[in-house]
């Protein structure tokens, strides 16, 4: 079966899922919406691979560490999404195992590795630099763990020929304008896709949040954008949205954070990413159908998951 829409980027393996997670995800189903469920760390990692063993068809999984659990901080409701109902938390850190994580992504229900990338935006603005024993500041010293744990993954998705979820979070976050293309973590991120050759599995860049500019780059380098519930309240990235090639453009929910218009403060979920779509639609003047079959065309390529 053909879906009609595929929520590239959800994460009902989360604890926010943990009393529903099935309802939800028969919820999205039984509406043509296909989903992958991506992992942050080895046990969000396991349970996705789970539930997408669960389910014959229309459940996928992505396994990675995300950037922001090399370190163990606390996160507030402002900074997970506010006004959505999502409890704060603290991360509990972790180190990349490459042999674990390879495990997992031998899986043949494994379409991606990720959630990984950079996220300087934590780094730089928890408290002031400190120089550490080593004789560098705390946030170089942070900035080049996120560095190598994200070229172990970019190996690691090379050897089992799978492509790149990726979370690129830059030192700051403007709610006025979209990051501008020379933002460090844009720039590191792109170094070191061309030094890991990551153009030889591809990838897509989740939540993308950059202008034009940083747009052209990544897509010059053959990766893909995808878009969330944001763009149905601000208008930040409507010319990125409406300048890039409709092949290269995905849409995700990132449940169950930022919940779209008209759903916007309360948990977000597979099913609401028609939202994303049909915003999409209006932004570029097209037809929501052909939208929609496009970006189900562009996730099956990019994520063989046909």
């Amino acid at each position: 079966m053909v879906p009609r829409l595929i929520d590239i980027h959800t994460h009902v393996n989360f604890n926010a899922f943990k009393e529903d997670s099935d309802d939800v995800i028969c919820r999205a189903l039984d509406n043509g919406v296909w989903m992958i469920l991506v992992g942050s760390q080895i046990d969000t990692s396991r349970r996705a691979v789970e539930f997408a063993e669960k389910y014959p068809e229309g459940v996928h999984a992505a396994v990675g560490l995300h950037p922001i659990h090399l370190s163990a901080h606390y996160w507030d409701q402002e900074e997970l999404g506010a006004p959505m109902k999502v409890e704060s938390f603290k991360s509990r850190q972790e180190q990349f195992d490459y042999s674990l994580y390879k495990q997992l992504a031998e899986n043949p229900k494994v379409v991606a590795i990720g959630e990984c990338g950079l996220d300087y935006y934590r780094v730089d603005s928890n408290k002031a630099p400190e120089t550490g024993s080593l004789g560098i500041s705390d946030h170089v010293f942070a900035r080049a763990i996120q560095q190598e744990t994200l070229r172990a993954q970019i190996r690691l998705a090379r050897e089992v020929k799978k492509p790149l979820m990726i979370h690129c979070r830059p030192e700051t976050l403007d709610k006025d304008h979209p990051i501008a293309e020379n933002s460090n973590a844009y720039e590191d991120c792109l170094r070191i896709f061309k030094e890991e050759k990551a153009d030889e599995v591809g990838g897509n860049m989740h939540f993308f949040a950059g202008d034009w500019k940083a747009a052209e780059k990544f897509l010059n380098f053959g990766f893909y954008l995808s878009f969330t519930g944001v763009i149905t309240f601000v208008h930040n990235y409507d010319k990125v949205i409406k300048n890039m090639p409709l092949e290269r453009l995905m849409i995700e929910t990132d449940a169950p954070y930022v919940a779209p218009v008209p759903y916007r403060g309360k948990r977000n979920e597979p099913l609401y990413v028609g939202e994303i779509a049909k915003r999409i639609a209006e932004i570029r003047g097209m037809d929501f159908n052909e939208v929609v079959e496009q970006t189900t065309r562009n996730a099956i390529r990019l994520f063989n998951l046909l």
